[in-house]
């Protein structure tokens, strides 16, 4: 039976008029807090690419702690920093783990001023090994001066070909030459002749070193030769928020960033007990879970000058290679509550 009511008949039922208003009134109050929330707890999407590094993301994941803060996050797996950077740009993500190349999102920062902001970095050295050059378990290479001539293979995208590049000729490598290679294939590449070392990231040196076939030639290469010193920070890869995305949602951009600085926190205080978060999202997993060393971690609010300062050094590389097309500043990029 058809519920249509004449306007003539409607004004001589008000007790109708009544009900249909309160009920308009009802839905609409309904579906506000639905509005609400939608608003305040997006889907936040953060890119990450298989590295160890960016374990205190894997961890906020699979320990809930995102969940727990009201927020729902989708991870997304990119073959590298580059892809990851690209997705933000194009606004398919709304940040980065760690891990994801520091380099690269200044790349996006050059294209989009202000495309983001960081709020924690993962700095390594000799001591917080994440970078390292590889040869042969019998190669007779000492150092890296005695790559001169050979053939290099190097992690896919500008910031590890450029760092390459760059270490092997201040180490006095001459004639070496660079080709990039997907960092899974490293140990490989190695063990069959394809190349004579390579510049990579753990955990590739573990794998290597467990099947007997690598070893590492020397650790933490990036702060000793392009921060001159091998125990400085090199804050090679980043965790970020698009800055499109915290100014939409500041409150759920607050609640992300403590969420994972738990993330941090479980690393830095139970680091066994975080490990078993990188399998499922990095080539990790098993007896190579407890063997892979850690990087360490730096929030927003825990820089100094002199982190700073390093940071900057490593930025003004890429200045000087003509890599990026104008000088980019580190300190208005550091996330600020």
């Amino acid at each position: 039976m058809s519920s249509f009511i004449h306007p003539a008949m409607a004004a001589r039922q008000p007790g109708r008029r009544i009900v249909l208003q309160v009920g308009a009134a009802m839905a609409s109050a309904l579906a506000a807090p639905t509005l609400v929330r939608a608003q305040a707890a997006p889907k936040i999407r953060i890119g990450f690419w298989p590295v160890a590094a960016g374990l205190p993301f894997f961890a906020a994941v699979e320990k809930g702690y995102f969940k727990e803060a009201g927020l729902d996050v989708e991870p997304q797996k990119f073959a590298g920093a580059q892809q990851v950077m690209e997705a933000m740009l194009a606004g398919r993500s709304d940040g980065s783990a760690n891990g994801t190349g520091a380099a690269n999102l200044a790349i996006g920062d050059i294209a989009q001023p202000g495309l983001f902001k960081i709020f924690c970095t993962n700095p390594s050295n000799a001591k917080n090994v994440l970078e390292e050059f590889l040869v042969a378990k019998d190669s007779s290479a000492k150092t890296v001066a005695d790559l001169k001539g050979k053939k290099v293979a190097s992690g896919p995208g500008i910031q590890n070909v450029t760092l390459a590049k760059t270490m092997l000729e201040r180490a006095g490598a001459s004639g070496a030459s660079v080709v990039e290679l997907p960092i899974g294939q490293h140990v490989a590449a190695i063990a069959t002749g394809q190349v004579d070392a390579c510049y990579t990231l753990e955990p590739t040196g573990t794998v290597g070193r467990l099947n007997g076939s690598t070893r590492v030639l020397e650790a933490g290469v990036v702060a000793h030769y392009i921060l001159g010193d091998p125990l400085a920070p090199w804050h090679g890869g980043a965790a970020s928020l698009t800055s499109e995305f915290i100014k939409q949602h500041p409150q759920a951009a607050a609640q992300f960033v403590a969420a994972y600085r738990r993330g941090v926190q479980l690393v830095r205080e139970r680091p066994d007990e975080a490990r078993q978060y990188m399998k499922g999202y990095t080539a990790i997993e098993g007896p190579l879970t407890n063997e892979v060393p850690l990087a360490a971690y730096m929030l927003h609010d825990e820089f100094k000058p002199s982190d700073v300062a390093y940071f900057q050094k490593f930025y003004d590389l890429f200045t000087e290679k003509g890599i990026f097309s104008r000088k980019v500043d580190v300190a208005p990029l550091i996330y600020k509550v």
